[in-house]
């Protein structure tokens, strides 16, 4: 049997390489620099890499064949196993920005005071000698940079995957660093810990149900790539239980790490036990890259029988932003809102994904389900890494004061850092003049326009519950008497490095711009065309 040498394309997917070498080159930093640098090389190396990695995106994105209307066309690369289209780039480019502001937020030291939000010795157990030695001698992780970029690399790799080995192996390397990072909070050991068991654990499950869900659709195919996947299915050679169980099984996976209700359940947990800046570069780029997975999958590799996947759909978007709504009311921790937030927040994407795929089934203006999803979840990523940077401003004796009750007056004590608090708010509620207001609309709309009127009803009606717990919030913030909370629970504003403050004000004016001027962005997320086949 002749050996065929594999062909990779390394002029298309060079800023991937460069985002995994970065994370290699920081794993040989932690082996052979002295620990008093590590922290400034690991740092400027990620930043770098990112920067780097970015421009290289668009770089191949200028450099993509583009068809006559302007729009890119892409190509399949690395043995048919990546598929380099405009979507993917987009997906590549929106996680690159946002990881960049992780990298500022995870590289955050004024806030306790010279070190960083991470545990000094994760090693060692909570409440432990070895524990306060570590901290009194002001260790910490900078192996969280590499098992960033690792993380990073993953979701990079998800969201272009073109086959179900390669979907399921950008699994597993997102996943498991952030496992591990969830886990490393310097404060309320006990609850990060929890938090990154409760995450694996789920997490192996989840992953399971994708990998049997692999093997039956390749034994209803006998192919991996998608294409041969979709060719596959639109002439129906195979046994149709087979596919029906391994579409249910890979959804299974594929919405947990979106958070869609009922896999919904590690969310919260994890949102709140994790350290705040691991929260934010979590919440932005696991739901980016599952959602570029799980459009993949659908539109090209299931394409052809999307009656039988959109009325699960259709339930678990109804079902999730219930979930996410109503439960949201109840909490009275800010991260465990947020992560409620971000569960219905999943509800309203799906309703996007419920939409009309092709430009040529629309009228001229109209949307197709890709550009508003795109846009939808550029608008989300800013405002949740803007209103977590701005948790970890917020303390109290103990560290990051989430409880409500420590926000009480928080309008009076420190006015500006609680307008921009309330600003995301207001965004993530879908209020006119912000970015959310347009993603909302976005999604909205290509529901309609696919005849999903049913779930866009249940959208609006939990976009209304929504504005509720956001108001309360506000209300909390600038109306509430702070007079009447127990003392030492009144929570003050701790002044940040320019690392933080301008991931906020970056995110505060990217939110600003697309709730008022979205044109350009949906343009570009118009011209990313469609996925390649």
């Amino acid at each position: 049997m002749d050996f065929t040498k594999p062909t990779i394309e390394y002029a298309d997917l060079w800023p991937l390489l460069v985002v995994f070498g970065v994370a290699c080159a920081g794993v040989v930093v932690e082996a052979f620099v002295p620990r008093a640098l590590r922290f400034i090389i690991q740092t400027a190396l990620a930043v770098a890499g990112i920067l780097v990695a970015l421009a290289g995106t668009v770089i191949v994105a200028r450099d993509l064949d583009v068809l006559g209307d302007g729009v890119a066309r892409g190509a399949i690369d690395a043995e048919g196993t990546i598929a380099v289209d405009g979507p993917a780039l987009f997906f590549w480019g929106i996680l690159l920005v946002f990881a960049l502001g992780g990298a500022l937020l995870f590289a955050e030291r004024r806030l306790e005071g010279g070190v960083s939000a991470f545990a000094g010795q994760a090693a060692a157990l909570p409440g432990t000698e070895a524990e306060r030695q570590a901290s009194t001698r002001g260790l910490e992780h900078t192996e969280v940079y590499p098992l960033m970029m690792f993380a990073l690399g993953g979701m990079m790799l998800f969201s272009a995957a073109n086959d179900l080995l390669t979907l399921f192996v950008a699994l597993e390397v997102l996943s498991l660093p952030l496992y591990l990072l969830c886990g490393l909070a310097r404060r309320r050991r006990l609850l990060s810990q929890e938090a990154a068991l409760k995450y694996f654990l789920l997490g192996a499950f989840s992953s399971a149900f994708f990998l049997y869900g692999v093997a039956l659709v390749y034994g209803f195919s006998g192919a991996m790539g998608f294409a041969e996947i979709n060719e596959a299915v639109r002439n129906d050679i195979g046994n149709q239980t087979l596919l029906l169980m391994g579409i249910g099984m890979i959804s299974v996976g594929l919405l947990f790490k979106v958070g869609a209700a009922p896999f919904h359940s590690w969310t919260p947990d994890v949102y709140q036990g994790a350290p705040t800046p691991v929260t934010a570069f979590m919440a932005a780029g696991t739901k980016i890259a599952a959602f570029g997975a799980m459009l993949r999958i659908f539109y090209v590799a299931f394409g052809s029988d999307r009656w039988t996947w959109q009325p699960m759909l259709w339930i678990i978007a109804i079902l999730t932003m219930l979930v996410g709504a109503v439960l949201a009311i109840v909490q009275t921790d800010m991260k465990r809102m947020l992560a409620y937030s971000s569960v219905a927040h999943t509800g309203f994407l799906l309703t996007g994904v419920l939409g009309v795929q092709a430009a040529s089934e629309l009228a001229d203006g109209e949307v197709t389900s890709l550009q508003a999803v795109l846009f939808y979840l550029t608008t989300y990523g800013f405002s949740i890494i803007g209103a977590f940077a701005i948790v970890t401003l917020v303390r109290d004796a103990g560290g990051e004061a989430t409880q409500f009750r420590s926000w009480r007056g928080l309008g009076r004590r420190s006015p500006l850092v609680a307008g921009l608090f309330a600003f995301f708010l207001l965004s993530m509620a879908g209020i006119p003049l912000t970015a959310g207001f347009v993603g909302k609309w976005a999604v909205f709309t290509v529901a309609l326009a696919a005849g999903a009127w049913p779930v866009v009803i249940a959208a609006v009606l939990c976009s209304i519950i929504a504005v509720f717990f956001y108001v309360r919030v506000i209300l909390l913030m600038f109306f509430d008497d702070d007079d009447v909370t127990a003392p030492g629970e009144v929570a003050s504003v701790t002044k940040p490095s320019v690392l933080t403050s301008a991931t906020i004000l970056v995110g505060v004016a990217a939110t600003l711009v697309l709730g008022v001027v979205p044109g350009p962005v949906l343009d570009l997320a118009a011209n990313a065309g469609q996925f390649v086949r």
